[in-house]
């Protein structure tokens, strides 16, 4: 099968020949159909996430057909111990025993992958792989960090990518208020949240102070969390997002004060990928994605990088 492996961190993704791997028991085989591209990928190339082990296949959601002919998805999570305080107790997400896709067994840039049956979920009907894809990072991990900031009706998303935009439809679908912060001056991706549905969107240096009931950091920038501390009113919570971010600059007590709530998410479960996979139809969420053949996977991470596209970016196998 052709594969993109990463050998060397800091390298571009070799594309190479591989033989098609073979499930273990309990495991499923899965000819992939279309693997999304998320920022963690970045992290990952560039050695700011820590891979185990190289080589290693990068991408983590999955969509393929099962030996069973099943189109299931494959998330972040690869594997949880589940004896362990937070498997018994809900939080397999801090297993610290957990796998990844991606990064501790290999991921979707590739034809063929094997992924333990127990972290394959079921596509919802109507999702073609394409579409599909973006839903089992930005979409779980979007919806999880939604699910942080409680009831909060007025939500500042810094950081409008793949993530924000499909948060964007769920809240709207619960009548609640999304305001989109994008890098200063990107007016094409103002414009594109304001096409979902924001109520407002603006350049991160615009964010009004105790403007908002709740903020999320999905951009891996963390000067961002002082700007979003203040955004928020007292009692509100400012979620970050992503696996990796910059170094927080200090910041005066009074921004945090009067029970303002700094926290991060890590990973996922699989209740969320349950909840948020049964969600997405009813809303229905819609992905915007732009398609990459496998050989040009490495493209689709520097335009990710250099923020060429709006929505989200997609991997595909040709299979010829």
């Amino acid at each position: 099968m052709n594969v993109r492996i990463l050998d060397r961190v800091g390298v571009p993704m070799q594309l190479t020949k591989r033989s098609i791997p073979a499930a273990d028991p309990g495991q499923l085989l899965v000819r992939v159909l279309a693997c999304g591209v998320c920022r963690t990928d970045l992290h990952l190339l560039d050695g700011e996430v820590e891979i185990p082990e190289l080589p290693r296949v990068l991408g983590h959601q999955i969509v393929g057909e099962a030996s069973d002919g099943r189109l299931v998805g494959i998330p972040w999570l690869a594997w949880t111990c589940g004896e362990c305080v937070y498997c018994t107790t809900g939080r397999e997400n801090l297993c610290p025993r957990a796998r990844f896709t991606g990064r501790d067994v290999d991921g979707g840039y590739a034809e063929w992958t094997v992924a333990d049956e127990r972290f394959c979920f079921p596509i919802p009907d109507g999702y073609p792989a394409l579409q599909a894809a973006p839903l089992l990072c930005a979409g779980l991990i979007g919806h999880r960090a939604f699910r942080m900031c409680g009831d909060a009706r007025r939500i500042g998303v810094f950081g409008f990518g793949a993530a924000g935009h499909v948060l964007c439809q769920v809240a709207r679908h619960e009548q609640r208020e999304i305001h989109a912060f994008t890098r200063p001056g990107d007016r094409a991706a103002q414009a594109f949240a304001m096409e979902l549905g924001a109520a407002t969107a603006a350049g991160s240096d615009e964010a009004g102070a105790s403007s908002l009931d709740a903020a999320i950091i999905f951009a891996p920038d963390g000067a961002l969390v002082p700007i979003a501390l203040r955004a928020v009113v007292p009692g509100g919570t400012v979620v970050c997002g992503g696996i990796h971010m910059s170094d927080i600059p200090s910041f005066p007590y009074a921004d945090l004060w009067q029970e303002r709530v700094l926290r991060s998410v890590a990973n996922l479960t699989r209740a969320d990928a349950e909840e948020f996979l049964a969600l997405a139809p009813l809303v229905p969420v819609t992905t915007r994605v732009h398609r990459y053949p496998l050989e040009r996977a490495n493209d689709a991470l520097a335009d990710l990088r250099a923020g060429r596209f709006t929505g989200a970016a997609v991997v595909v196998p040709d299979h010829s």
